[in-house]
């Protein structure tokens, strides 16, 4: 009997790729008439490309959560109430690492499982700061203070600094309820946004508008001693695991921007099914076999993944290798704030990004920066032509 062949796309990254290689190895042994096949993509393809080109080809999708309102409007993705039990459903709900899970469901239909749990997090070298002499920034006013010694680093290309505005949006306004209307925010919250964008990027490296959260990673991690603290960048549990990197990382919740902790941008991924997927029983197991509680705080994280169940989040084992990583960073991860997720967002998404980043560079028309941002926005939800 010819074995089953399974194909799914993942993204490039050692949190991305072999976590998925290893799940899948076990999961072949158990079932030996099941072959599954990885494919990945960049890191920029994986924020960009669209899954409705990539569901025609592969059976299994791992997904950016503001790809659900596509995936629900155009039916590519399978809703998975109709193929899991309820009561695992059920499960992975209620032990969802903030609003993982929640972000994959759009108008009542679960379009992914939420198996990898991110948003941004503080990020040190321990190293170089951390001490009673060189303490930690805990407040916006402690930040900006250790940025003007140049130590601070961020990831700014225009991407980061469209969700790192709806970070400072979502902080001011109190959460998400009065967002994403007609407007992206009330003028006055996102004025106030842009403004403490910029107070804070104009006192970092200029090369922070040129680089993303891997390669702020890479630089902390690397033989310098330039900067030593990130204030916000998607976390990569990898880097403060030994061995990973020429120094072990330290990773720790946001400050707080007045009253509340900043409300960061949450990320992650999903494994969806295709709808064009012809193998619905094999794949659909091994989708439950790869979210399940067992395998998210062993075989998966154990490859180099991030874990989306909350309990792995908890576990001491994880935690006491890769550095604290997750316990430290959980009560950020809990009250992350959420994208838009409506079907057209990517084209805001694609695009603000650059809009915002001519003025945080230049401080040049910070009215005319929003009404062109608000524009891009209406335009996406089919709001003007």
């Amino acid at each position: 009997m010819a074995a089953i062949e399974l194909h799914g796309m993942t993204w490039d990254h050692s949190r991305g790729y072999p976590c998925m290689v290893a799940v899948s190895q076990r999961y072949e042994e158990l079932h030996p008439h099941v072959k599954i096949h990885w494919e990945k993509r960049s890191l920029a393809d994986f924020e960009n490309q669209p899954v409705g080109e990539l569901a025609k080809r592969y059976d299994m999708l791992v997904i950016d959560h503001p790809w659900t309102g596509f995936g629900a409007a155009s039916g590519v993705l399978y809703p998975l109430e109709d193929l899991l039990p309820a009561e695992y459903l059920a499960d992975q709900a209620a032990h969802s690492t903030g609003a993982s899970y929640r972000s994959y469901t759009m108008n009542g239909h679960q379009l992914a499982l939420p198996v990898d749990g991110a948003t941004p997090i503080a990020l040190y070298r321990e190293n170089l700061i951390g001490t009673a002499e060189h303490p930690l920034p805990t407040t916006w006013q402690e930040l900006i203070a250790l940025a003007k010694t140049g130590e601070v680093v961020v990831a700014a290309a225009p991407l980061y600094t469209l969700l790192d505005f709806f970070m400072m949006c979502a902080t001011i306004a109190g959460g998400e309820e009065t967002l994403y209307q007609e407007k992206i925010a009330p003028d006055e919250v996102a004025r106030e946004a842009l403004e403490r964008q910029r107070e804070l990027l104009t006192l970092c490296d200029p090369i922070a508008f040129e680089i993303n959260p891997i390669q702020v990673h890479e630089i902390l991690s690397s033989n310098q001693k330039k900067f030593t603290y990130c204030p916000f960048v998607f976390g990569y549990s990898n880097y403060c695991r030994p061995g990973y990197s020429t120094y072990q990382l330290k990773a720790c919740n946001v400050v707080r921007y007045g009253e509340r902790m900043l409300k960061t941008t949450l990320g992650g991924t999903g494994l969806a099914i295709s709808s064009k997927c012809e193998h619905l029983q094999e794949t659909v197991d091994f989708c439950q076999y790869a979210a399940s509680e067992t395998i998210q705080k062993t075989i998966f994280f154990d490859a180099g993944g991030q874990p989306g169940y909350r309990t792995a989040w908890l576990d001491p084992a994880v935690n006491r290798r890769s550095n604290g990583f997750f316990a430290d960073t959980l009560e950020t991860m809990e009250q992350a704030s959420m994208r838009p997720r409506y079907n057209g967002y990517m084209q805001l998404q694609d695009n603000g990004g650059t809009v915002l980043r001519e003025y945080l560079m230049t401080g040049r028309d910070l009215t005319g920066t929003l009404e062109r941002l608000n524009t891009l926005y209406r335009k996406s939800r089919g709001l003007q032509g």
